[in-house]
């Protein structure tokens, strides 16, 4: 199935100067949010409790105020919240102070996909989700582009739903990064699956299981270092302007045809049976409701594992390597 990519002219951009919005959490992606829709033009509040975030918030001219505050005052309240907080603050917070005709907003799809949030039948619920993390979705707007963002309509209490999403992705950056149209489910499914089965978990096994074989094999830790984790980043910044089969033309022949006669026989078919059941539990709920038990839980499992990979043996290689490329950069 293709999708089309929408641009600043498939957006009415008068809304960012009509409509005035809300920011409730200045975190990794509430900041960016709010920040790229004041320079934008548009009336922008932040509501965020005190704390590193409210200072923050205050450093870069904003006025936070309370959650009530900025949903009184505002049309489109974004919910720039994490997954796990977001469904506690809407019930307590947020929920009953909505107003008919108003847009709640989310900037990933799985408060609403996991039933966290169920917005009033009376208000719009959009979401404009950027691929990738706050950071680039400031700092591709600064230099005057923008991240793709995927853009959706999960409710149209007021018929102008989709005009405020386009609106307010374009502002954001999706104008000139690109806005794709997808459901709540399609961004908040793939997002997980993509996370867990490549980009958080299955690349990281990959080299942390490499590099213990080649230290096993009497390779120094930080040759291992290099060539398992470190050069990751060259080849994926090679898929990441050329694709992969431009990354295959920009490397060598024996990397070639070594990766793909051997990565076959390593990511074989009893891997696509293990990661289709990562998608199934996905897709079934099964992730969310084991991510939200384990919040509830005081996330002791969360810091155990991210513990135990912290004193993993190729830690003390990586630092070892990244002063080397320091020192070669300077």
């Amino acid at each position: 199935m293709s999708v089309r990519a929408m641009y600043e002219n498939d957006a009415d951009l008068g809304l960012l100067k009509r409509l005035r919005f809300a920011v409730i959490g200045y975190g990794n992606q509430g900041h960016a949010h709010a920040l790229n829709l004041r320079d934008a033009g548009a009336s922008v509040l932040v509501g965020q409790r005190h704390g590193a975030s409210f200072d923050r918030a205050v450093a870069d001219g904003f006025e936070p105020v309370s959650a009530e505050k900025a949903i009184e005052q505002s049309d489109v309240v974004i919910l720039g919240l994490p997954d796990e907080d977001i469904g506690r603050i809407y019930r307590d917070e947020i929920a009953s102070r909505l107003r008919p005709g108003q847009a709640l907003g989310f900037v990933h799809g799985f408060a609403v996909r996991f039933g966290l949030v169920i917005a009033p039948t009376d208000v719009d619920v959009v979401m404009v989700a950027p691929k990738g993390p706050g950071t680039l979705v400031r700092s591709a707007f600064q230099r005057g582009g923008g991240l793709t963002c995927i853009v959706a309509v999960g409710q149209d209490a007021t018929g102008r739903a989709r005009d405020v999403a386009l609106a307010w992705g374009a502002g954001v950056g999706g104008g000139k990064g690109g806005m794709i149209e997808a459901t709540f489910a399609q961004e908040c499914e793939s997002d997980l699956f993509g996370e867990q089965a490549v980009l958080c978990g299955g690349v990281q096994e990959l080299m942390k299981i490499a590099f213990e074989l080649l230290v096993e094999a009497g390779v120094p830790e930080e040759l291992a270092y290099f060539e398992c984790i470190h050069e990751v980043k060259q080849v994926v910044d090679l898929q990441y302007t050329e694709g992969l089969a431009g990354m295959r033309a920009r490397i060598s022949n024996t990397a070639s045809y070594g990766g793909l006669t051997r990565g076959p026989r390593l990511v074989d078919a009893s891997v696509r049976v293990r990661m289709r059941e990562i998608l199934v539990e996905v897709q079934n709920g099964s992730f969310a409701k084991e991510w939200i038990a384990e919040c509830e839980s005081g996330k002791k499992r969360l810091a155990a594992l991210e513990a135990a990979e912290a004193v993993h043996p190729s830690e003390p290689a990586g630092r070892a390597v990244r002063a080397l490329a320091a020192g070669a950069i300077r």
